[in-house]
């Protein structure tokens, strides 16, 4: 069933056109994510379908029956009203009547023998009969447990940003509406809760329009993207996955027919050198057909951002941490903290909100003094810190202005000097948006511009506390690649688990009372490593016995005339009888178990890279064992794969 109707909807911010002649449809199924460079109006264009903002034209047609729930970036609540009454404020009229009954129920709490109060409360009573209200309570407690937030009685005045966004969450989900849309559900919440939130909205029933920047997220949850580039709306049925495939399709279509372009326009401008008479009809038709070719260049260019600011040297010494302590309004964050940081260091600061993962990165940078124990820089270390917030900003300086207090000119990787003005039309900030006010500026133009002035300082250890917040995924798909070139050490703090699996090889993991454990490898394999120690499933490296045949299966299934025969192995002509050999009969025998072996010697250096987490230089042994292990364990694999098909060609040549 449609639910909903976009026609031709266009919305202009100044000179620059949000989005144009944007149309689409959505059916009750649809689960459709919203992406596009920062500063594109994707914000904008939901607050348009959610009746929030007027379009300059077009219309939004929602079907009568469907109830709509909006999810704001950057929610408000009345400061004075607890928790529990902030996530029934200002919804549809089962919340309203929850929050009023609140209310009049906080209030007789102050007043016991008020007979008027005494029988509103009745009234209020007798409507949440009505409409079935009573089991909202909850599950709102239920849904704020989940997503961290626990004393109910709090008032919202004295929430964070982010735990105000939690409450306002736990709203959106708990109140039933058709549709549900939801600007940037996953900022400002932990990993455990963004996993919690992926899995209750692929069994949520209804449709979802939502804006992240979660690439895991849209990939699991969402069947439908839509992209808004330069002013223009474009749809794709699929999951993000999908979607980068698609686009890359669309993009190779856009450059051929403006090749094709050029390439007329080019064999028409000779002729007009030539010496056109305009008095022929002809010529005159070809003159026409020039001006055409001409007027026809593309109105829309793929911009490219470009992260290529050069760090300064760094030293052999980093940073050491040395039995750090610090406790907060009596609550232990970090007791007993030693690491020592080594070159190229990527390491991944993981733990529930409130846990102390920031605390560490100020405590890193000197703003934040620890209990007990030390931290050491080396003398060649030069921080970037490019933190959860933007205080800094005044949001009358120009674009320009704030970036040339940090450098007017900066020595790229390639060793060019560039100005301020040219490393801004790099970050995507045209010459006209330079001199405009941050003021003026999207959420995510300020991350981006702040993450530009980080990096104008050349900074050879960075500190990247949340970096996903609010940033495109075109600038962090770059972000990630310029950490790969980076040559100095990276700490990050992030809920985004694509972007940790993508750039750090290390997790430092806060697990409660205290304790921060040092784990090796990516956010999945810490996660994987967690469920196993948990259910008792798998083993320390990651891959069991049985997942392995099973990928060596799945590749077998896959190939069209068998694995590649190796190096040794026979492939039997047409006609001829096949048969094992004596030693691939031995090996066809034995293979599980050396695999098996190989597996468990990979599961024994995992173990030890665990325990060497500190000591950089048994930890790049062990490195360096472990890329040995992997590529055997490949090696066997791929024997086993090609000795179970030529057993399966011999069993079917036996039975044939």
């Amino acid at each position: 069933m449609n639910i909903l109707t976009v026609e031709h909807l266009t919305k202009t911010y100044g000179e620059k056109v949000l989005f144009q002649d944007a149309s689409f449809g959505m059916d009750e199924n649809d689960k459709i994510g919203v992406i596009g460079v920062n500063g594109t109006g994707k914000s904008t264009f939901l607050k348009v379908i959610a009746g929030l903002t007027q379009a300059d034209s077009g219309k939004v047609a929602i079907n009568r029956d469907v109830r709509v729930t909006f999810l704001a970036q950057n929610p408000e609540f009345a400061p004075d009203i607890s928790v529990l009454r902030g996530v029934f404020q200002g919804g549809g009229s089962e919340l309203q009547v929850v929050s009023a009954y609140m209310e009049a129920e906080e209030a007789l709490e102050q007043e016991p023998g008020d007979a008027a109060r005494q029988a509103e409360l009745a009234r209020l009573s007798q409507e949440m009969d009505r409409l079935q209200t009573w089991t909202l309570v909850s599950e709102a407690k239920s849904v704020l447990s989940k997503l961290g937030i626990t004393d109910f009685a709090q008032n919202m005045g004295s929430l964070s940003g982010g735990q105000r966004k939690r409450v306002a969450l736990a709203s959106a989900l708990i109140l039933p509406s058709e549709l549900l849309i939801m600007d940037e559900p996953t900022n400002h919440i932990d990993n455990d809760s963004v996993a919690w939130l992926e899995m209750y909205l692929q069994k949520r029933r209804g449709a979802l329009l939502l804006i992240t920047h979660d690439r895991y997220f849209l990939d699991r949850v969402c069947n439908v993207m839509l992209e808004l580039d330069h002013g223009r709306l474009f749809r794709y049925e699929a999951n993000y996955s999908r979607f980068l495939e698609l686009k890359s399709e669309r993009e190779e279509r856009e450059a051929a027919s403006e090749q094709k372009r050029q390439n007329l326009l080019r064999t028409e401008l000779a002729w007009i050198r030539r010496g056109a008479k305009a008095r022929s009809t002809k010529q005159k038709a070809r003159i026409e057909r020039f001006e055409q070719l001409q007027a026809a260049k593309p109105e829309y260019k793929s911009d490219s951002l470009d992260i290529s600011v050069a760090s300064t040297r760094l030293g052999r010494k980093i940073l050491e941490i040395d039995g750090l302590r610090k406790s907060i309004e009596g609550r232990l964050l970090i007791g007993e903290l030693t690491y020592t940081a080594v070159p190229g260091d990527r390491v991944g600061i993981v733990g529930p909100n409130g846990s102390g993962k920031s605390t560490l990165l100020n405590m890193i940078a000197g703003q934040i003094e620890p209990d007990g124990g030390e931290i050491v820089l080396g003398q060649t270390v030069k921080l970037g810190y490019f933190t959860q917030e933007h205080q800094e900003m005044d949001s009358q300086q120009r674009v320009i202005e704030y970036i040339k207090e940090e450098a007017e000119v900066v020595t790229t990787a390639d060793g060019s000097r560039i100005t301020a003005a040219q490393m801004l039309e790099r970050f995507l900030f045209s010459p006209d948006m330079q001199w405009t006010p941050i003021g003026k500026l999207s959420g995510g133009e300020k991350r981006r511009l702040y993450l530009l002035r980080v990096l104008m300082g050349s900074p050879n250890v960075l500190l990247l506390d949340e970096p996903t917040n609010d940033l495109d995924i075109q600038t962090l798909t770059v972000l990630e690649a310029y950490l790969d070139e980076f040559p100095g050490a990276v700490f990050v703090v992030s809920h985004d688990r694509y972007f940790l699996d993508r750039t750090v090889d290390k997790i430092m993991a806060f697990e409660g009372d205290g304790v921060v454990a040092v784990h090796v490898g990516d956010y999945s394999d810490y996660e994987e490593r967690m469920q196993a120690s948990g259910g008792g499933k798998g083993d320390a490296g990651g891959q069991t016995a049985s997942d392995s045949r099973k990928q060596g299966n799945d590749r077998a299934s896959q190939s069209d005339g068998g694995a590649p025969t190796p190096s040794g192995s026979r492939d039997p002509g047409r006609g001829e009888k096949m048969k094992f050999s004596y030693n691939e009969q031995r090996e066809y025998e034995t293979i599980d178990a050396t695999i098996e072996a190989a597996e468990l010697r990979l599961a024994t250096i995992s173990e030890e890279m665990e325990s060497a987490a500190s000591d950089a230089v048994r930890l790049q042994e062990l490195m360096q064992q472990q890329q040995e292990a992997e590529a055997e364990l490949e090696r066997l694999m791929e024997r086993w794969t090609y000795l179970n098909e030529l057993a399966e060609k011999i069993e079917a040549q036996r039975n044939a």
